[in-house]
């Protein structure tokens, strides 16, 4: 069944709706309704673009589950665990070479600021949803009729301290790989006794002599 959320149509291939059943299964419903939010908002956000909506989907969809227990690890950043599941997610489904790339992209510099705006749509967006849904950047680009429209089907109660209380959780064993990332100021806030890694000490206190 077609369903269509704010003028933006979900994509209801095979594919996606493996998708989306992978990501309710392991993810949390604040992840899941998060996930679709990011992907709602960054296809609004899009409307004036070319891109793949099926891409779109998988790499919002995917775009957290590295702060999920099934697919969470220790010894990389979040971001490359979801990008590299989604990969492999897409692989399966005879998805490969570029298009896997985008999605990886996509995923794995959603958290970097500004980089991905220069990239392909597909990994641009991706950024936009979560900028919108998280920072609030663009909240004004999109009508109020569209932001109720996407929040009725996936609502947002106490998301602004519930999604930091998921990323706390899911980055708190790795602490290392917050480094150049910004989700070190969310340790800083709920681990006690992290301070993030500085890199002017990194660079007086490398192996150099001068």
């Amino acid at each position: 069944m077609i369903e269509t959320i704010a003028g933006i149509r979900i994509p209801d291939s095979a594919l996606a709706r493996e998708a989306t059943e992978l990501v309710r299964d392991v993810a949390s419903p604040l992840l899941f309704d998060h996930s679709r939010r990011v992907f709602l908002f960054g296809a609004l956000r899009g409307q004036d673009l070319e891109y793949d909506a099926e891409l779109l989907y998988v790499g919002a969809m995917f775009h957290d589950l590295g702060l999920t227990e099934r697919y969470r690890r220790i010894d990389q950043r979040f971001e490359i665990d979801g990008a590299d599941e989604a990969r492999r997610f897409l692989q399966q489904h005879g998805i490969i070479g570029e298009s896997a790339d985008l999605v990886w992209t996509a995923i794995a510099l959603h958290t970097t600021p500004e980089i991905p705006l220069h990239l392909p749509a597909e990994v641009a967006l991706v950024t936009r949803g979560v900028e919108l849904d998280v920072l609030g950047i663009g909240y004004d680009t999109i009508t109020d009729e569209q932001r109720a429209a996407v929040t009725a089907a996936h609502p947002r109660p106490d998301f602004k301290n519930r999604i930091l209380e998921a990323f706390t959780e899911g980055i708190q064993d790795r602490p290392a790989t917050t480094f150049g990332n910004v989700k070190s100021d969310v340790l800083e806030h709920f681990l006690p006794g992290f301070h993030h890694t500085d890199f002017v000490d990194v660079i007086k206190n490398s192996a150099w002599p001068e």
